[in-house]
């Protein structure tokens, strides 16, 4: 037996004003919740009808119900079986219907208490078709309320829709109706909903997940169309070039446009107004004419085309064609560059700009050694060219810096990596150590005196890594984050070195320390603090990676005016005297191409498994930091693997003039 008309309907027949929304499957989950949620925090025993559909919607929330029966003696869960729903024992009535029935597409929920009621009855309204992978985004149609007239009504036919499928239970429904009042006319008392408050359950349960659940479907749609746009972008992409490399694309469309014209020089190079031009380098040439390839040449550079192809707009080609240069009465009031067109054979020429978007990306030029009439089929021609190129020149610039930013992305997730696993091991090892000693002296109150010393020492010197670790990461974020002070100051280098040293003294089996610098050095115009911070870094990385039978130098030297100019490539030269400090050590020593690389953060020279030395890899990144600040450069050298490393850095010295 099963009833065909659906409960929403009939409702909406008992309460013709009824309004009806659309929700969400995830908004139903979490408004059924907050509706139970009541039920499991109340003190009183209210009557609880629940439709689920299908019995596997019902299994995932089973744990639920039996907790709600535990609450109230009248609990009915109805559902389509599917295995042996509404013949097994549970503690409160459950009313299988048949597959077919209507209210397997509907979604009930009904509670009526003594001081409150809430009600939830809807019906499907909309599926996505990938159901599997969009479950959540599955709709229904219909009323979420507090209204006990509207709670009332709805009770009252579903429990009538119970006795239909179940006529056992009439007795347990007889006390229900007796129970709520639901056999005569619902009455509003003063204390009903007291303990509900709608504006928050609404606020924090619909509004937030309706809005999520738009963003989710406007993301879908989103990606959709994105996809469909880039399959869009291949294949136009595949019809225009058979490369993403720009200069494969200009040396193919060169060679192309030598072909249909076989008897012209045809040139083809990158051009932006008021740029350096570079030498040619793609260029077609016809039987008897001069080679064009290594000569700096652009007649777009020429005031008098530049403006020509300009006129137009950026937007627009703005071919030039010459049949004749004699002729020509422009040409004519520039005998300079009639001369040089003659120089190179040219009697006739086209130009054409490559442009795309606006952004002017080359030129194309056919140069025809006789008098020669440009036809409009030439022009289009040449124009197509112009086109395809300029579209195959920016997607070979896109995947160009797709490239780099892939590059980028990797260097982002090693330094990401390198943070996770280098942070996680330096934290973690010293507070280990420290956990270990501290419950050694709790458990063993017998200790020898001098080994509870050594576990108090060690515990000492693991917290003093664990403030070193912590003061790296605050004084990184200060330099960066631009919230450090600088007092600078005139003071002597070698003070601050003795001070730097002085803080090696407690370490066991260092190399052997040679500081060797000249007499009479000028005072150095730094930060104290900051100064000393560099320094002892260096010495300290000089110390880890050089064995105590090697050797650590600590010299300086002043920088001529030249040596100033031209240090460290060149890159951003100072007019200022300045001095340079130089910490060698016969230590590992560094691979060439990483010497930029171990200034980066959380750069370990070693890979994380194989490290024999501690560190968070945030010594040299600081270090640069802090010269950079202080107006000079840092840098390093190495022969390569063991053969010891040379740190420099330079700063400002006292200048008197």
């Amino acid at each position: 037996m099963s009833v065909s008309n659906s409960l929403l309907q009939d409702l909406r027949g008992v309460i013709p004003n009824l309004q009806t929304q659309i929700y969400f499957k995830s908004s139903l989950t979490a408004l059924s919740h907050g509706m139970e949620d009541l039920v499991l925090a109340g003190k009183d025993r209210p009557l609880v009808i629940a439709n689920f559909q299908q019995e596997r919607f019902y299994r995932q929330e089973t744990a639920r119900y039996e907790k709600i029966a535990l609450h109230t003696d009248q609990l009915y869960v109805l559902a389509a079986p599917e295995t042996d729903f509404g013949t097994a024992t549970s503690a409160y009535a459950t009313i299988p219907f048949a597959a077919d029935d209507e209210l397997a597409q509907e979604w009930h929920l009904v509670i009526i208490g003594q001081h409150y009621s809430a009600c939830l009855i809807c019906r499907e309204h909309a599926s996505p078709i990938d159901s599997a992978s969009l479950e959540q985004a599955r709709q229904f149609e219909g009323i979420w309320t507090f209204d006990p007239v509207v709670s009332v009504y709805a009770a009252r036919l579903l429990l009538e829709r119970i006795l239909v499928y179940k006529p056992e239970l009439a007795a347990k429904v007889k006390r229900a109706r007796r129970r709520y009042n639901l056999l005569q006319e619902p009455q509003v008392s003063s204390s009903w909903v007291l303990n509900i408050d709608p504006k928050l359950f609404v606020s924090r349960l619909i509004t937030y997940l309706q809005a999520s659940q738009y963003r989710l479907l406007k993301a879908y749609r989103t990606i959709s169309s994105k996809e469909q746009q880039q399959r869009l972008i291949n294949t136009i992409a595949s019809s225009i070039r058979r490369s993403l490399n720009s200069e494969e694309i200009l040396a193919v469309a060169i060679a192309q446009l030598g072909e249909v014209f076989s008897n012209c020089r045809c040139l083809v190079y990158r051009y932006q107004p008021a740029s350096q031009m570079q030498p040619i380098v793609y260029e077609s040439l016809a039987v008897g004419l001069t080679a064009l390839q290594g000569e700096i040449w652009s007649l777009a550079n020429h005031p008098l085309f530049q403006n020509a192809l300009m006129s137009n707009g950026d937007n627009q080609l703005a071919a030039i064609a010459v049949a004749d240069i004699t002729k020509d009465l422009g040409l004519q009031s520039a005998p300079d560059l009639q001369a040089k067109l003659l120089h190179w054979q040219i009697r006739a020429c086209l130009l054409i700009p490559i442009r795309y978007q606006g952004n002017w990306l080359g030129m194309l030029e056919l140069h025809h050694p006789e008098t020669y009439l440009w036809t409009e089929d030439d022009v289009a021609f040449v124009e197509a060219i112009a086109t395809q190129l300029a579209v195959a020149l920016m997607q070979a610039q896109a995947y160009t810096n797709l490239a780099t930013f892939n590059r980028q992305l990797l260097d982002l997730e090693r330094t990401q990596n390198n943070l996770i696993a280098i942070v996680g091991h330096e934290l973690r090892t010293p507070l280990s150590t420290i956990r270990v000693c501290l419950e050694s002296l709790v458990t063993e109150p017998e200790m020898p005196l001098d080994l509870q010393q050594m576990m108090l020492q060690t515990a000492l010197d693991d917290a003093e890594r664990l403030r070193k670790l912590i003061q790296d990461f605050i004084t990184l974020s200060r330099l960066e984050g631009g919230s450090m002070r600088w007092q600078l100051e005139l003071i002597s280098l070698q003070e601050y070195i003795d001070l730097a040293l002085s803080g090696l003294e407690s370490r066991q089996s260092l190399p052997k320390i040679v500081v060797e610098l000249p007499q009479q050095l000028p005072l150095i115009q730094v930060d104290g603090e900051g100064l000393i911070e560099v320094l002892t870094k260096l010495l300290d990385n000089a110390c880890k990676f050089t064995n105590n039978t090697g050797q650590i130098t600590i010299s300086a030297q002043m920088l001529n005016s030249v040596e100033v100019e031209n240090q460290k490539s060149g890159e951003n030269s100072q007019k200022n005297s300045l001095l340079k400090v130089t910490i060698a050590d016969t230590g590992r020593g560094i691979e060439p191409n990483r010497l930029e690389t171990i200034f980066q953060r959380f750069y370990q020279e070693e890979g994380f498994l194989q490290r024999t030395v501690g560190g968070a890899g945030l010594g040299l990144a600081i270090c640069r930091c802090i010269i950079d600040k202080l107006g000079g450069q840092i840098w390093a050298e190495s022969p390569g693997k063991n053969q010891g490393s040379q740190f420099h850095f330079t700063v400002p010295v006292l200048t008197t003039s």
